[in-house]
């Protein structure tokens, strides 16, 4: 019965895959999640449509919508990738060239920094490094994120850390990691990973659920990031906009 089961699952992800613009969907959201409009928008189809491929990809367990933390009103896609099960998107579509990849969550207090920890010390990506900050630090990253890198033997400094005008550069690739800042920075967001804030819940389960889904999201970015050269004539840092 268990094995019945599971291939009628493994059917009606088949199925549901078996429709190209399913599969552009399940493509958009391998590095990041979306808002139903931008993916509307990325792949240019009707809202009605969307709508319908959507609710597909969602009984099939391909993708999951929550709530933005930030906007209420905004939800986002996010792909549930264990349903996959080894099925690869095409590697042309993933690619992106970057000299740094920043990653950017409000206080830059622990989602970011774990998230570049892991970045710099587990995936070690040889000529792209990590860097982390956030669009309102706060002066001290959080006691719980620090208690959970040394569960993970991940180095974090306590007092260090920044705001994104200060960090970004040009030639950056920026992650949002929180809904927060990736309503804030917008255009200048490459990628959003709508990650749960563990501070909000403030156990250190909370913090263990938001580090592995961060784990599993910088190991599916890391074979997608080629380098590119440094910008050789100088030029002024990223300009972000401060949220009004």
């Amino acid at each position: 019965m268990v094995e019945g089961i599971e291939l009628k699952e493994r059917a009606a992800i088949h199925a549901a895959l078996a429709e190209p613009a399913r599969l552009a969907v399940i493509d958009a959201l391998v590095l990041g999640d979306a808002s139903p409009g931008e993916l509307a928008d990325k792949l240019g189809l009707p809202s009605n449509l969307l709508a319908h491929h959507l609710k597909v990809l969602a009984g099939a367990g391909l993708v999951q919508r929550g709530r933005s933390e930030a906007d209420r009103r905004r939800t986002y896609v996010r792909l549930v990738p264990s349903a996959l099960a080894g099925l690869n998107p095409a590697v042309a579509v993933l690619t992106r060239a970057a000299t740094r990849v920043v990653f950017v969550c409000t206080h830059n207090s622990a989602r970011s920094q774990l998230a570049a920890a892991l970045w710099n010390q587990n995936v070690r990506h040889p000529e792209v490094p990590a860097a982390s900050a956030g669009t309102s630090p706060s002066p001290r990253v959080h006691p719980r994120a620090l208690g959970l890198a040394h569960r993970h033997d991940l180095q974090l400094d306590p007092d260090r850390t920044a705001h994104v005008r200060d960090v970004l550069r040009p030639g950056d690739l920026v992650v949002a990691v929180c809904d927060n800042a990736y309503e804030d920075l917008l255009q200048a967001a490459g990628l959003h990973w709508s990650v749960p804030d563990p501070v909000r819940v403030g156990t250190d389960a909370a913090f263990e659920t938001a580090f592995t889904d961060i784990a599993a999201r910088v190991e599916r970015l890391a074979p997608a990031i080629t380098p590119t050269a440094a910008p050789t004539q100088e030029a002024d840092a990223a300009t972000v906009e401060e949220p009004s």
